[in-house]
């Protein structure tokens, strides 16, 4: 129950609110969003020292960071509100980084990428929501940009039409590449209350997704990319080349 209990809390503190409770609003992605003075309770969106997402060409440090993950073909269920579109999945598939043992909980979805590289965003991002054991949350963030289609997006663009709740099957290997070098970091949530203390890690080979893939990822959700965040002095590891 203790673990059921902590997945629930990292599942809603990862993703935006359901539009019922939402009193937030993603701006263009470019100009800094003055969260806390829509709600006091996300002061730390424009105070924190470590809010995500940040351009991710401004790594100083190149290193090997091990991370392996056991996604496959799994069930899910498909939340759809204002700017959110996410996979909950059932418990079993996991993601480990160094000696953390991270438990996947969802996968949700924003166009375009928030974290850049070098100032480029691709058209769409997916973030792989985990959390561990003790509660500490990692994510991994993939990086789509046109090309071939998707099998496992082309599954949720199908229970797209089916709404809210939908029930669908899927292959969660297929949305993220063979190499997983990755950009790594400690960052935030990015989207309030802007918790910070999250593993980021953010794959470096881009996958590929059809145009009208992205189309109806970038219909369902709009804008939905926060603005670029201050580094400041944190540790920003990028792969070896």
């Amino acid at each position: 129950m203790k673990y059921l209990a902590i997945l629930a809390t990292a599942s809603l503190a990862a993703a935006p609110a359901l539009a019922a409770d939402k009193d937030w609003k993603f701006g263009d992605g470019q100009m800094p969003e003055r969260w806390s003075t829509v709600n006091s309770d996300y002061a730390i969106c424009d105070a924190g020292l470590m809010q995500s997402p940040v351009d991710l060409g401004q790594a100083k440090a190149r290193g090997e960071i091990t991370v392996s993950t056991n996604y496959g073909e799994t069930g899910g269920t498909l939340a759809v509100s204002d700017q959110k579109l996410q996979v909950d999945f059932p418990a079993g598939m996991h993601m480990h980084s160094g000696d953390k043992h991270f438990n996947l909980i969802q996968v949700h979805f924003h166009t375009p990428s928030e974290h850049a590289i070098n100032g480029k965003r691709y058209p769409l991002v997916a973030h792989f929501v985990h959390a561990t054991d003790k509660g500490e949350l990692g994510v991994l963030g993939v990086m789509f940009e046109e090309g071939d289609a998707n099998p496992a997006l082309g599954a949720i663009g199908n229970a797209l039409s089916s709404g809210n709740g939908s029930a669908l099957n899927l292959d969660a290997s297929e949305m993220i590449p063979d190499d997983l070098s990755v950009y790594r970091y400690m960052g935030s949530l990015t989207t309030p209350p802007c918790s910070e203390g999250v593993n980021w890690h953010v794959a470096e080979e881009v996958m590929e997704a059809s145009a009208e893939q992205i189309a109806a990822m970038a219909g369902s959700l709009g804008p939905t990319a926060r603005s670029l965040q201050p580094l400041g002095n944190r540790l920003l590891v990028a792969p070896v080349e």
